[in-house]
């Protein structure tokens, strides 16, 4: 089958390599079509394209956005304007409510003892700070041994660090993207299910599910290509790849079957 990634992470966001080691690593796993999804950020996307071209994979741009409601509530921009100044403006406006979440978090841990500081943090951002830059700090300072870790240990709810996403809402995310030129696509469903609104997002302009993803067993891939069905939605599949040493699967790309990939070809117009 196919090989493709539609939903991958730089150094730009919360990954560790650098988008061109991103797709270096894509070309070794033989992938055919790939999209750079960073968290907020269009500014790898440029590098990702370049080095598509000298591997002969296919490259769609892409983002990921995150939404109010739950940690894993996010959707995949394909497609989009990344020149688009609204556009532009509004990924800034996210990565600025990130820094005030992770500023929160950062005092919140201080008050509570623990040995962290924004310094600590902020010191190795690429362009967008997320919560995985305080679990480094904290794996760094030696109270953690992972990015998983530090997350379970600090910034679950209930635990001394947790902050609320501070997130746009998931209807404001879709119109965003469609605004941008783009196309949008519920990333990782199967972590979010007791969340799905599929009317209202469809209602907002969605367009696609991405159920083909490393933690979607059978059932959850089944019951995502019948909510695909329903309301007529495209279907991609992404590794969510963070790169190594970030505690995420470091496989890239994942295996699709023919007549998605071929769907997603003429849906992307490549």
């Amino acid at each position: 089958m196919p090989i493709i990634d539609l939903h991958a992470h730089s150094k730009y966001s919360d990954g560790t390599s650098r988008p061109s080691e991103v797709v270096v690593e894509n070309a070794k796993r033989g992938v055919k079509l790939f999209s750079l999804t960073d968290h907020d950020t269009v500014d790898g996307v440029p590098s990702a394209a370049e080095k598509c071209a000298k591997y002969n994979i296919k490259f769609v741009t892409g983002v990921e956005v995150s939404a109010s409601g739950h940690e894993h509530l996010h959707f995949l921009g394909y497609k989009v304007d990344i020149e688009d100044r609204q556009f532009k403006t509004f990924l800034k406006e996210n990565a600025e409510r990130r820094i005030v979440r992770v500023k929160r978090i950062i005092k919140q841990l201080q008050a509570a003892g623990v040995n962290i500081t924004e310094e600590d943090v902020f010191k190795k951002v690429g362009e967008v700070v997320s919560r995985a830059h305080v679990a480094d700090a904290l794996k760094q300072n030696g109270l953690t041994t992972s990015r998983q870790e530090g997350f379970r240990k600090y910034m679950i709810p209930g635990a001394v660090g947790f902050v609320p996403s501070l997130a746009v809402s998931a209807e404001e995310a879709i119109k965003n993207i469609k605004a941008a030129g783009g196309l949008a696509v519920l990333a990782h469903g199967g972590l979010v299910k007791e969340h799905w609104d599929f009317k209202k997002w469809v209602d907002a302009g969605l367009d696609g599910i991405e159920v083909f993803y490393p933690s979607h067993h059978m059932q959850m891939r089944q019951e995502l290509l019948a909510a695909a069905r329903e309301y007529n939605l495209f279907v991609t599949a992404g590794s969510d790849n963070h790169g190594p040493s970030s505690g995420r699967t470091t496989k890239p790309g994942i295996e699709i079957p023919p007549d998605y990939y071929e769907k997603l070809l003429r849906v992307f117009d490549l």
